[in-house]
């Protein structure tokens, strides 16, 4: 169900499924949720989202956000 729903919603925003690090988002939320709270996960996941449609590289940005929490834990 959840890949049928990644497929569907990229499908949806005229996003290639493939250009989307599933994983590393999810263990990035992973972290923001354990590391300072739960609803960080969806708010983290969602300001790297527009970082990266502001242009910025997805896995540079992934990799500062998942830095700056491992300093905050």
């Amino acid at each position: 169900m959840f890949e049928e729903w990644i497929d569907e919603l990229c499908e949806l925003l005229s996003i290639d499924p493939n250009d989307v690090d599933i994983d590393g988002l999810l263990d990035l939320s992973r972290e923001a949720a354990h590391g300072i709270e739960r609803r960080a996960a969806p708010v983290t996941t969602y300001l790297v989202g527009v970082a990266v449609g502001a242009g910025a590289d997805a896995e540079e940005v992934m990799s500062k956000v998942s830095g700056l929490l491992e300093d905050r834990t």
